[in-house]
């Protein structure tokens, strides 16, 4: 069978396209405005990929059934083409569920925050325990190399967004993956482009609770009340808690880089590892705990997390070039920018830090946060703030409320200059933005390299 997948280098749609691929199908797919990692990891597949919606693309494929993103909406020619003519389509929740899920143990990770780098865990502890998961992750872990696969036994490591599923279907994606396993990392008020409030939230997880067997596994962040609002709902599965719980850190190192695992007030181990923060110690509690319930035993767990190396856009390091270290993040909610910062302090003392941030996602683009945008920044020593044309409301506010340690930019070559003017050697760049920001940790590597051949 042959499917094209409208929006394919959506992080999600790409990762459906490897196992599509995988599974023997022939795929194509379009998007606007590509970029890497996904761009690449298709391009590396064989995967056939045109920039645009042009609707000729329908006869140009003649594809049998096609994928549809939520990026798509009514009104696009493309979707009323699909429409007028009957073309067979589906959803990407949708189709994972019909064609990949089925019959599989499934370990799902909601929240917030940290779905990713979790889910990256997960597929990782269950890997180095020989079990060799498949996956579908919402960027790329190190450890693997590419979002999604296949895998080669009955369990199966997702990443569970709220997200909508599509323009036909207005559930949160997660309610089609019927998990056994499911962590709740955190909640808290995003997606302000389809969710009114938290309750509306809190409704999408309270929906995912009720698909959970009895004979499953909830494994919930014990210190987060708004989960425990949503489990106060109805709750018809044993639940174990992390943080605060049945599963705790002691003996924490002040960034996050090594901590003892309790369970149920024993001693079962310690890790130490390169992940940061206090948000890293949680995520990786999780995990352990979601491993265990598919038979990992906790020693094992601790021992894979030694190895784990991370997501691709989770505090990544870029490069580091004539002493300046340059960072890309997904950070992109003032609660994801503040912890991010944290870890990254707590690692690095009193060097200097500059928080570059590109108020992208359409929560930021609508304004919602703007109130605690500032604060969620203070932990850096100088703040670049980039003015997007299309982003709808001013940064000057934020900038005031930063005072001189800020700057608003309004072009990519105002935002380089003001980096460099403030990078010296020893200083940390950490450039977040839940897009490509137009290449600019290519650019800004570039631009040092340049200056430090300039010098010699």
């Amino acid at each position: 069978m042959h499917i094209h997948i409208l929006g394919i280098c959506g992080t999600f749609m790409a990762g459906i396209a490897l196992l599509a691929r995988a599974t023997g199908h022939r795929v194509s797919g379009c998007d606007a405005g590509v970029y890497p990692p996904m761009s690449a990891q298709l391009a590396e597949a064989g995967i056939a990929l045109r920039e645009g919606y042009d609707p000729k693309q329908l006869d140009d494929f003649k594809p049998d059934k096609v994928v549809i993103g939520n990026v798509m909406s009514r009104g696009r020619p493309i979707i009323e083409e699909l429409l007028n003519r009957e073309w067979p389509y589906t959803s990407g929740p949708g189709w994972l569920a019909d064609h990949i899920l089925q019959g599989r143990h499934v370990l799902a990770v909601a929240g917030t925050h940290g779905k990713t780098t979790t889910s990256s865990l997960l597929a990782w502890i269950l890997e180095y325990a020989g079990l060799e998961p498949g996956f579908l992750i919402g960027g790329i872990p190190a450890n693997f190399g590419v979002s999604a696969r296949l895998g080669r036994t009955p369990f199966f490591v997702v990443e569970a967004d709220e997200y909508d599923t599509a323009f036909f279907d207005k559930r949160s994606k997660f309610v089609h993956y019927r998990p056994r396993t499911l962590i709740l990392n955190n909640l808290e008020f995003d997606h302000a482009d389809i969710f009114p409030d938290l309750t509306a939230i809190q409704r999408q997880f309270h929906h995912l609770l009720r698909t959970v067997p009895s004979s499953g596994l909830i494994v919930t962040n014990g210190q987060d009340p708004r989960l425990d609002e949503v489990l106060a709902m109805g709750c018809w599965t044993p639940v174990q808690r992390f943080g605060t719980g049945e599963w705790e850190a002691h003996d924490i190192a002040p960034d996050g880089s090594a901590f003892e695992v309790v369970f149920q007030g024993n001693r079962q181990g310690r890790v130490e590892w390169t992940q940061l923060g206090m948000h890293s110690m949680h995520n990786g509690l999780a995990a352990i705990s979601a491993a265990c319930h598919v038979g990992v035993s906790p020693a094992t767990a601790i021992e894979a997390l030694r190895d784990f190396q991370g997501a691709k856009r989770r505090l990544e390091v870029r490069g580091t070039i004539n002493e300046v270290t340059v960072y890309d993040d997904f950070a992109h909610h003032p609660t994801a920018i503040a912890t991010t910062l944290s870890g990254l302090r707590a690692r690095v003392g009193t060097q200097p830090i500059i928080a570059v941030l590109e108020p992208r996602s359409n929560t930021m683009k609508l304004g919602v946060f703007k109130d605690s945008l500032a604060s969620a920044l203070t932990g850096a020593d100088t703040v670049v703030l980039y003015q997007a044309p299309d982003l709808g409301w001013s940064l000057a506010e934020i900038g005031a409320m930063l005072g001189s340690r800020s700057q608003v930019s309004y072009s990519l070559d105002e935002t380089l200059a003001a980096i460099q003017a403030q990078a010296k050697p020893g200083t940390h760049v950490l450039i977040m933005s839940n897009g490509s920001f137009g290449g600019i940790h290519e650019q800004l590597l570039q631009a040092l390299q340049t200056v430090d051949r300039h010098k010699t």
